[in-house]
């Protein structure tokens, strides 16, 4: 289970006004990197007492509390994923120029222009941060609506027209699009549903009974899973073959280019300990869809017996950057030597996968 983007040898390369996270930097370390994390770290707020450039005690306990602020994985070790949130946490409103790049911009000042843009009825799509083309044509319809030189670009005058704005936060255009889309008739037979089998490659995951790696079982699964979909009626995409291991922004890339109606992104959870047990499901924080989906795997799961770890709404990089509504799905621990043991029964791959399948079905036809 590797929720975040995997990590590549080196330090931190400078991208223009940017960084960008090329190795693991985690308590022990001494260099600038951890200096410069540090100072992110304190410029939120949070209290370090170790020398600056030592990674030490204090250093991780800030890093975790970042990590549980953000939701997103809590190791205490500044990754990709984490060195990006503390990027992006950095950005206010105001502080650069927002417009539609490739690969686009980010930053919680892109997620507040979401939140504003959509709070006064301007469709500017999820609230994720990512500064693309909905979040362009929404900039470009309040620049039209408000007499606002039409280019697209979040700028100073732009920014002085949206500041002085009231903003009613409850029903968002989005917010609303998300119910619009649970009150459609809606069914699984025609649907177009991305699978998204963890690890690849390289890259195994973690390790259960018998040497059976996490990559083998997500994969052994998301075959399953498909081809019960296809029984269903459904049409399924694979984001990664067998032998890949795509980084997470491909993975959601292919999926959004092929605008599947879901994704369901399939992993084994871990823990320091091997007694933790059980399903999980996470969805991204804001997608009223996207929590309906993981409740309807997870209840589905939890009634194989499975011990309920319930279901979580994160910021996990695959929840973000998909455009449609996504889940990842934990169903057993790897690290648990029962569960894992019994994920050798093909039998019991059968009924998870099938689970799986039904909990979707439940998502589609929960209001038809």
């Amino acid at each position: 289970m590797d929720r975040s983007l995997s990590p590549s040898p080196g330090a931190l390369r400078r991208n223009g006004e940017d960084t960008e996270m090329i190795r693991l930097i985690k308590e022990g370390t001494r260099s600038a990197e951890v200096a410069d994390v540090q100072t992110r770290l304190r410029a939120f707020g949070f209290e370090i007492a170790d020398d600056t450039g030592t990674f030490g005690p204090h250093t991780t306990h800030a890093v975790r509390a970042f990590q549980q602020r953000r939701s997103i994985l809590t190791d205490g070790i500044v990754g990709p994923h984490t060195w990006r949130e503390l990027v992006e946490a950095g950005w206010r409103l105001g502080d650069r120029a927002l417009y539609l790049t490739s690969p686009p911009m980010r930053g919680d000042d892109v997620a507040v222009l979401q939140s504003r843009l959509n709070a006064l009825g301007f469709a500017a799509g999820k609230e994720d941060g990512i500064f693309g083309v909905d979040t362009d044509r929404a900039v470009r319809n309040f620049q039209r609506e408000y007499a606002v030189a039409e280019d697209g670009i979040f700028g100073p005058r732009t920014h002085a027209a949206l500041i002085g704005l009231r903003v009613d936060r409850p029903g968002t255009a989005a917010e609303l699009r998300e119910e619009l889309r649970l009150t459609e008739d809606r069914a699984l037979s025609g649907a177009l549903v991305a699978i998204d089998p963890g690890h690849g490659g390289e890259d195994s995951g973690a390790e259960g009974a018998e040497g059976m790696t996490e990559s083998e079982a997500c994969w052994d699964i998301a075959m399953r899973v498909a081809e019960r979909l296809v029984g269903a009626g459904a049409r399924v995409r694979f984001t990664r073959t067998e032998i890949e291991n795509p980084d997470v922004t491909t993975r959601a890339e292919r999926a959004n280019r092929i605008r599947s109606d879901v994704l369901i992104s399939i992993h084994l959870n871990e823990s320091d300990t091997d007694v933790a047990e059980g399903a999980t499901t996470f969805y991204f924080g804001g997608s009223v869809s996207g929590r309906v989906l993981a409740e309807r795997i997870q209840d589905r799961l939890t009634q194989l017996g499975q011990v309920d770890c319930r279901h979580h709404g994160r910021y996990y990089p695959i929840l973000k950057e998909t455009q449609m509504p996504a889940v990842i799905v934990e169903p057993i621990f790897a690290t648990n030597p029962a569960e894992s043991k019994q994920l050798l029964d093909v039998d019991f791959r059968n009924q998870i996968a099938t689970a799986i399948t039904e909990g979707t079905r439940d998502y589609f036809e929960a209001t038809s």
